[in-house]
């Protein structure tokens, strides 16, 4: 029995060694707005990646043939409204932005005007096309109570649909700017 959890132990070491962590980002970046002029880098990218199939090699291409894959934008969802929920609420700390699920989750933001409340806000993008129902929101408020700890808080529901009326603005806008830029 011993022998072979020392078996068990040194397989285990050698397969962990093999491991690389070549060619992963520690943070990712995402540029705030298109005209506020900083060198962030470029929230998708064309750069071949090396992956344990080999070069630029996906799973879905592995299961499914290279000819199966989407070839447009790289990402699951709308890209209008990716990056309009980004651009919305970028004054709070994103802890994750997944486009390829097309979910971005921000930390508790306190806004320095209104101490002892703040808020949490989840961007869901439902869909590929700019559509009314293709992106939802849900905000989350919490409260300091009189112990200083901090309590939840009902939201509007008003709250939630502003949010994502300003997103679908912001997409609109985007869209826009984008089809005068190619003409």
């Amino acid at each position: 029995m011993r022998y072979t959890i020392l078996i068990l132990c040194v397989i285990l070491s050698i397969g962990v060694s093999g491991c690389s962590l070549k060619g992963i980002k520690k943070e990712a970046s995402y540029p705030t707005r298109p005209d506020a002029g900083n060198d962030d880098k470029i929230l998708y990218s064309d750069e071949k990646a090396d992956t344990i199939w080999g070069e630029d090699e996906s799973i879905a291409s592995r299961f499914f043939g290279k000819d199966n894959q989407d070839n447009g934008s790289g990402i699951g969802v709308n890209s209008f409204l990716w990056r309009a929920s980004l651009d919305t609420i970028a004054f709070m700390p994103v802890k994750t932005a997944d486009p390829f699920g097309g979910v971005i989750l921000t930390e508790w933001y306190e806004n320095p005007n209104a101490q002892g409340e703040r808020f949490k806000v989840n961007v869901y993008i439902m869909d590929k096309q700019l559509r009314s129902d293709g992106v939802k929101v849900a905000v989350f408020k919490q409260k300091v109570d009189k112990r200083g700890r901090w309590r939840d808080s009902s939201v509007n529901d008003e709250t939630n649909l502003q949010l994502e009326n300003t997103i679908l603005t912001r997409a609109r806008e985007l869209k826009v700017a984008q089809k005068a830029a190619e003409e």
